[in-house]
């Protein structure tokens, strides 16, 4: 596996996650998870473990879609467990991660909740 820059804080992950993504590198994206993590995408199912996240990535980057950074809001940290959020532009409610500190200092994503849909009424 190819060197990435490893997110040094919490909010790093957000901004290699635009970088990697829009350079259409899949396993960039997937090194930003930890190795069990789970991602609550697509909407209604769970992807389970880095070596999936990294195929459901390479179908979404294979339609070249562009990703716009998005401002984090505050991120709450507790000892070696972080949660970050951003309202994201495209009406989807809010994004949302949990992130663990790594033996190294570094952070990756455990848990990613991309998409929060506003409740049906």
């Amino acid at each position: 596996m190819p060197e990435y820059e490893k997110a040094m804080r919490p909010e790093d992950l957000t901004r290699l996650f635009v970088e990697r993504s829009n350079a259409g590198d899949a396993a960039g994206v997937a090194a930003l998870y930890e190795e069990d993590a789970v991602m609550a995408y697509p909407p209604g199912t769970t992807t389970v473990g880095r070596e999936a996240i990294r195929v459901l990535w390479e179908e979404v980057l294979a339609h070249a879609p562009h990703f716009a950074p998005e401002a984090p809001l505050p991120t709450l940290v507790s000892g070696d467990i972080a949660l970050t959020a951003t309202p994201p532009g495209d009406g989807a409610g809010a994004r949302a991660q949990v992130v663990r500190r790594q033996s190294d200092g570094s952070w990756l994503r455990l848990l990613d909740q991309p998409e929060f849909l506003p409740p049906a009424r």
